[in-house]
């Protein structure tokens, strides 16, 4: 998900890779909950995301639509979000006394929070948002420490893949868009293009099963070879 910032309204005005410290320990959050609140459909989830939920609590991705997540339409693709719903806007995952009930397997932009990443030179950085979480006084925790996720690299350069993915899918369609249809060409139109490939990566990504005993990156990998070849060539 695009967004337009101002890193020096929203953080502390630097930028941080895995092995260093920032200021976000929130002592365990204490029930506060409130960034499990009110987040809309702003929680996109990635292929991983899905992974670790369908392996963590044993549901298919068509169980998880029925109970936890909807599909939304994020910079022109349908991609995968946690639903807020109840009073107060709140996660599904959230308990009676504001914990997630998720907490082993729960998505890597709850991890992150109130982490953001920027992306640049096809990497990215991360950056503390020090005005989103509540807690006043927070203490330095090393950034590996706080995500929490095993094969911290290989997740990360996952990340950089799925992002630069998306990116250059969605540029290749605003070219297409732009373009006149050839005469008696068999390629499709902008629209239809966009509708082919949107619908595509939900199903190479997200609706086909990931088999849960193999390793997410090597398969993560064999669907993104695909993928190239059926919407990023046929643009």
């Amino acid at each position: 998900m695009k967004r337009e910032i101002s890193l020096e309204e929203i953080s502390d005005g630097k930028l941080y890779g895995s092995g260093d410290m920032v200021k976000v320990g929130c002592d365990d959050c204490r029930g506060c909950s409130a960034c499990c609140r009110g987040m809309g459909s702003s929680i996109v989830l990635d292929p991983y995301d899905i992974f670790r939920l369908e392996t963590g609590l044993g549901l298919s991705f068509e169980e998880l639509l029925a109970e936890a997540v909807e599909l939304n339409l994020v910079d022109g693709m349908i991609l995968p979000n946690l639903k807020m719903s109840g009073e107060g806007e709140a996660c599904t995952f959230l308990n009676e006394e504001g914990r997630c009930r998720i907490h082993p397997c729960r998505p890597g932009i709850c991890r992150m929070f109130p982490l953001g990443r920027i992306y640049e030179d096809h990497g990215f950085r991360y950056f503390n948002q020090i005005h989103e979480c509540r807690k006043a006084q927070k203490t330095k925790v090393k950034i590996r420490k706080w995500m929490d996720t095993p094969d911290l690299g290989r997740y990360e350069n996952f990340i950089v893949e799925w992002h630069y993915f998306l990116k250059e899918l969605e540029e290749r369609l605003e070219k297409k868009r732009e373009q006149k249809p050839e005469e008696g060409s068999e390629q499709a139109g902008g629209e239809d293009a966009r509708k082919r490939a949107a619908m595509g990566v939900l199903k190479v990504f997200y609706l086909i099963p990931y088999q849960k005993e193999l390793d997410f990156y090597q398969q993560f990998e064999a669907r993104m070879a695909a993928a190239r070849e059926e919407f990023i060539n046929f643009l």
